[in-house]
């Protein structure tokens, strides 16, 4: 049981389950009717690709996270797993998920995964202790799930359309305040580690606090543009809505205080937000 906790920790199992959620609502949202073998074969390819993509991560990183609180109980740092298990798996897990969405899906659905996988870890891993542009950079990778979703919902080898893009946009931005609130409530241990997350040198100032409240402010029109296209209704609106102000209220109240309590309530609510509006969208459809 001790192996099962050290891989289930290895593949950041909770993380790797979000990732594959928004994937799957995506492919609800757009599909016409719903295959479910598909959706099947969709929740295991783009788990798998995203328990490799934290797998790599975590080899790359495993100096520094002895160095944070959060991570040092990690199974490579504290010597529970051998570098070269940790490669065979995360190699393992990313050919399998690669494959599954290559075979079982379609051709740009693989594309796609593989891309996630090689972002995440050759260019968005090594960049946080270089520059804050890393968040950037990873929020790439990170919006590739909804695209994911609605590509594997399209025939033949795959293809974007124009809700593939919405939901992705909706992802894409929602990741800056995520990011950056979590970035603000572990600043010290990301220091340890050298890791350079917030948007401004200052670190917990205004500048990087004005930063949150823009993007914040920004996901609200972005998250409303499937209402605007046709994709749901009027209730959907009325969630999505709500829920922006809220989250604005959240982020407005960091740009003032500059707390950790308010950075963590508007981590917690980034952490409730996109379901919920994911959820919102497909069900007005």
């Amino acid at each position: 049981m001790s192996k099962v906790r050290d891989y289930v920790q290895f593949a950041k199992l909770r993380l790797s389950s979000l990732v594959v959620f928004s994937a799957a609502i995506s492919y609800i949202t757009v599909s016409h009717p719903v295959d479910w073998m598909k959706l099947i074969w969709l929740v295991l390819g783009g788990f798998l690709v995203t328990a490799s993509s934290n797998g790599f991560n975590q080899i790359i990183e495993r100096e520094t996270d002895r160095l944070m609180i959060r991570t040092a109980n990690r199974p490579l740092p504290q010597g529970r797993m051998t570098i070269n298990e940790a490669v065979l798996v995360a190699s393992l897990m990313g050919f399998a998920g690669a494959s599954v969405l290559f075979f079982c899906i379609n051709l740009l659905s693989g594309i796609l995964g593989l891309l996630a996988l090689l972002l995440y870890v050759l260019i968005y891993t090594p960049l946080k202790r270089k520059t804050p542009f890393a968040v950037f950079v990873g929020a790439f990778p990170g919006a590739i799930p909804p695209l994911l979703g609605c590509v594997a919902a399209t025939s033949g080898a795959g293809s974007f359309t124009v809700q593939a893009w919405i939901l992705f946009s909706i992802q894409f931005i929602w990741q800056f305040p995520h990011f950056w609130a979590i970035a603000w409530v572990l600043d010290d241990d990301y220091k340890r580690a050298g890791f350079k997350m917030l948007p401004s040198a200052g670190g917990r100032d205004k500048a990087s606090a004005f930063q949150v409240l823009i993007y914040t402010l920004f996901l609200l029109p972005i998250s409303l543009t499937p209402v605007f296209f046709g994709m749901s209704g009027v209730v959907s609106a009325i969630i999505i809505t709500s829920c922006g102000l809220l989250f604005i209220y959240q982020a407005q109240k960091v740009f003032n205080q500059l707390t950790v309590n308010y950075a963590k309530n508007l981590m917690f609510g980034s952490f409730v937000y996109l379901p919920i509006v994911q959820l919102a969208i497909m069900m007005g459809k």
